[in-house]
């Protein structure tokens, strides 16, 4: 009786569910002495006391037992796995070692394996590994499932390549352990290539096989292959959940196409804080800042309030448009429910800096105590587009003295400061110990810079002689700074044949063919000058339009260059015909060369009073105090015209007026710039 009640023993022990009644028959078990005499009593009796959730028993069982076997060691070791206690499986699987009998196998070293990954382990898991090279598991298929998991979590994508390759058969588990490690990795054209792989094997693909495909298809900016993954997931019927979903927002997002990602968020029947974000994000990424920001407002509407995504790209969307009053909303909402940390810290300097609000910026970025490399360096970038070289260069050396460091970025973003500050004898200087000190090989955007320091101040032929002496091939940038300084300084033999260089790099922005363009009418060459006016016109299909935005009384304003449509429009034309008559007696002269159009002198003159920023900085004197500051944000480089109407508007009206345009700040006060012309 008592052998047919042992024969039932596993049975009858996963049928209990009650604590006392499972105790019970285990005193029964030793009191008979058949714990000992049956070989896996003590693993049934384990895995049972672990379906209870009583560790410490089932650890008593392995304890008491003589001669565990290695079913039991493996039903503790799957117990631990299973209540999250990746340590307390390693310190039992190096005990087994310990004792050396008996001896692991298969299961044994996949939970092992298994531990090390979800504690990124990596050298653990190299310890467990070579035991089960040693016990002949190098080509089972669970272990290596398990390695390569380790590896893919541990961010070792070619060592989990190399034990994938060595199996002898491959699952759907491990195919998709390699799709997601590689997508994890930011590898996804490789991630790619293994599903292809996979398919050419035969394995059908998963719901998290597709999802991976998505995020790889989103870091990767593949719209095509994007597509075909969305159809693939609507053919096979998968059921599009709410990480899927979210994951084909990210993806269309990332690929520019907002229509597609808006589509799909508004067709999910179940939104969570994830997907709220993602399209906040997408619209921000692809510079709709006002949509951003109406997401925002809709996601709070709804009952979801923003995580750490979502509010840096809410403070990426007002540093986009300026709207500092914003801004401070989203500042405050941080401090009153969140840490200030370093990624949000960022986020909100870069918004009150891109707002004109520098000394906000340095507020901020003082009272955050753990800063990162990426915090120091962007306050550094802030004083450079401020034009305010030696407050960088001071911070600077106050990052220098830390435990950071600078980095290739750090220079980058220093001398860039010097650039913009004329500080030409400091940007030598750094710019020689970059290597020499720091060991930081100068790269283009530091040659870029240094060459455009150089230009700028009229040491062209140094300028020169440095983009000559490059080790790289030098791009567009390089050459670009250095025709800005030819013409600037009427350098016209060497400014020829570097524009001809610049055309040959096929230049995508309509402002370097108008650099060109005056570097031939400078040097009186009027075929070349007709021959890039012609690839002009054609260029004029596809530009930007230029707007300019100012905040008043806690409002966005926007303009377009001739727009009519304000209601207070007759009142800023009045107001620029006014201040074209104050700013003529005081030597103003318009610089109708920055019309691009065959027009006459007259026509091209209304046509610089009506630029977006004139009308915005109109705008902003009619509808403020004495003495109050106005700022401008505009999306397109400031004209030469507006650059020197403005510092004569700022001594007439006796006002700082700050324009960002996309290259830098200018701060205009008493008729003068603070980038001292040097923009």
């Amino acid at each position: 009786m008592l052998h047919s009640t042992m024969y039932h023993l596993k049975p009858i022990l996963t049928s209990v569910g009650n604590p006392l009644t499972l105790a019970r028959i285990h005193a029964l078990l030793i009191l008979t002495g058949s714990l000992s005499r049956t070989p896996h009593a003590p693993a049934h009796l384990i895995a049972a006391y672990s379906r209870l959730e009583d560790i410490p028993a089932a650890r008593s069982v392995l304890r008491t037992t003589s001669r565990p076997s290695i079913l039991a060691y493996n039903s503790l070791l799957i117990a631990l796995s299973r209540c999250g206690s990746p340590h307390q499986v390693l310190s039992l699987y190096r005990h087994l070692l310990s004792v050396g009998r008996p001896l692991p196998d298969s299961s044994t070293f996949t939970v092992s394996l298994k531990a090390c990954a979800q504690l990124s382990d990596l050298s653990s898991g190299e310890e467990v590994r070579s035991h089960a090279d040693s016990l002949g598991y190098s080509r089972d298929l669970f272990v290596c499932s398990s390695l390569v998991n380790l590896y893919a979590k541990c961010g070792d994508m070619e060592g989990a390549a190399e034990v994938f390759d060595g199996m002898p058969k491959r699952d759907l588990v491990s195919w998709t352990t390699m799709v997601t490690g590689f997508v994890n990795a930011r590898q996804p054209v490789e991630a790619i290539r293994a599903y292809r792989r996979m398919r050419l094997d035969g394995v059908e693909e998963d719901g998290i096989v597709m999802v991976g495909l998505a995020r790889a298809c989103a870091e990767l900016g593949d719209t095509r292959m994007g597509r075909s993954v969305h159809g693939r997931l609507i053919r096979l019927g998968m059921r599009m959940d709410v990480v899927v979903e979210t994951c084909l927002v990210d993806m269309y997002a990332k690929n520019g196409e907002m229509e597609a990602a808006g589509m799909i968020f508004d067709r999910m029947r179940c939104k969570n804080v994830v997907s709220w974000s993602a399209l906040i994000s997408g619209y921000t990424q692809n510079g709709l800042a006002g949509d951003a920001l109406q997401k925002l407002i809709e996601m709070q509407d709804h009952g979801f309030q923003p995580d750490l995504v979502a509010l840096v790209s809410t403070s990426s969307a007002c540093s986009q448009i300026g709207f500092l009053k914003l801004g401070r909303s989203v500042h405050g909402f941080i401090m009153r429910r969140m840490e200030l940390e370093c990624i949000l810290g960022t986020a909100l300097m870069d918004m009150y800096s891109k707002c004109g609000s520098l000394s906000s910026a340095r507020a901020l970025f003082d009272r955050i105590s753990s800063r990162d490399s990426v915090l120091w360096n962007a306050m550094i970038a802030s004083y450079g587009v401020h034009g305010r070289g030696r407050d960088a260069l001071s911070l600077f050396l106050e990052m220098k003295d830390s435990e950071l460091g600078p980095d290739d970025v750090t220079f980058s973003s220093l001398l860039s400061a010097f650039s913009h500050s004329g500080l030409v004898k400091e940007g030598r200087y750094w710019f020689g110990l970059m290597k020499k000190e720091f060991g930081i090989e100068p790269e283009e955007k530091h040659y870029a810079c240094m060459v455009d320091l150089l230009a700028r101040a009229g040491h062209l032929e140094e300028a020169h002689r440095l983009v000559q002496s490059m080790v790289i091939e030098p791009g567009i940038g390089v050459w670009v700074a250095l025709l800005s300084g030819c013409h600037n300084h009427k350098k016209l033999d060497l400014g020829e044949s570097i524009a001809k260089k610049v055309l040959d790099l096929n230049p995508d922005d309509l402002g370097i063919y108008s650099l060109v363009s005056n570097v031939y009418a400078a040097a009186r060459n009027w075929d070349k000058v007709v021959e890039v006016r012609r690839v002009m016109k054609k260029f004029r299909t596809r530009k930007v339009p230029g707007y300019s935005l100012v905040e008043v009384n806690g409002k966005l304003h926007g303009f377009l260059m001739e727009d009519k449509s304000h209601p207070q429009y007759e009142k800023i034309v009045e107001m620029l015909e006014r201040l074209d008559r104050e700013m003529r007696k005081l030597g103003y002269v318009a610089r109708t060369e920055f019309v691009f159009h065959d027009l006459e002198e007259e026509v091209k003159e209304r046509m610089l009073c009506s630029h977006s920023e004139r009308l915005a900085i109109a705008f902003g004197l009619l509808n403020t105090g004495p003495g109050t500051r106005i700022v401008v944000i505009k999306n397109l480089r400031v004209c030469g015209d507006c650059h020197d109407a403005t510092k004569f508007i700022s001594m007439i009206v006796n006002r700082e007026i700050v324009v960002r345009d996309s290259k830098r700040f200018h701060h205009f006060r008493d008729g003068v710039c603070s980038c001292g012309d040097y923009w």
